[in-house]
């Protein structure tokens, strides 16, 4: 079907002429909700574990660290370099390797790293979603390709949903090349309908709210 007949006919149904310029686009409308934090942190919780992840609140960043090193034992751990996981101890557990900045070196470790450990930018109460903007203080394949992602998140990043983020971070693309949105362990139902975990990313989730 020609190119010129497929846009007349759109043209026409639209009720516009060749060369006139679109309508003005609506206002953009994002609407914040008035939520406190202990409300935020609940539906935060809520949220993740109907995904099948997995929570904790902890007291102190003490509190978080021991979390992690009964969570993590004696197994393989990187660490993103996100000024939080220092603050919390959790990049000098014996067996988590962090401070990693060669991209080929980082790049093996998380292949073969059972857990990948980072913080978030923010974290979405109303979905349960983690948002973290990729760059060389939090590199986004740590929480893509380790099979169990553990993320250690301040209770003051917690924003009510994505309109709120919106406000907030306008324009993400000016901040970082990558915002990754995690809502709950990686899932696909692409073959026969059958729900899998960790076929595209890791099939476990803990999110540790400090």
């Amino acid at each position: 079907m020609p190119r010129e007949y497929v846009l007349h006919r759109t043209r026409t149904a639209l009720g516009r002429t060749i060369g006139q310029p679109p309508d003005p686009a609506p206002p953009v409308r994002l609407r914040i909700p008035e939520i406190d934090l202990e409300a935020r942190i609940a539906s935060l919780f809520a949220e993740i574990r109907n995904l099948a992840g997995k929570t904790h609140r902890a007291a102190s960043p003490a509190d978080a660290r021991a979390y992690v090193a009964a969570l993590v034992g004696e197994r393989s751990a990187v660490a993103s370099n996100a000024p939080f996981l220092r603050e919390c101890g959790i990049a000098d557990l014996p067996t988590v390797r962090s401070g990693i900045a060669n991209a080929e070196e980082l790049r093996a470790l998380c292949a073969d790293a059972e857990f990948g450990i980072t913080s978030a930018d923010y974290a979405l109460a109303d979905t349960g979603t983690l948002v973290l903007f990729s760059s060389q203080q939090e590199a986004r394949m740590i929480s893509l390709l380790p099979p169990v992602h553990i993320a250690v998140v301040q209770s003051g990043t917690i924003l009510s949903g994505l309109d709120e983020l919106l406000s907030r971070e306008p324009l993400p693309a000016e901040r970082s090349s990558s915002m990754v949105l995690i809502t709950g362990p990686s899932r696909t139902a692409d073959i026969e309908q059958i729900l899998v975990r960790g076929v595209h990313g890791p099939g476990e989730i803990h999110v540790i709210v400090v």
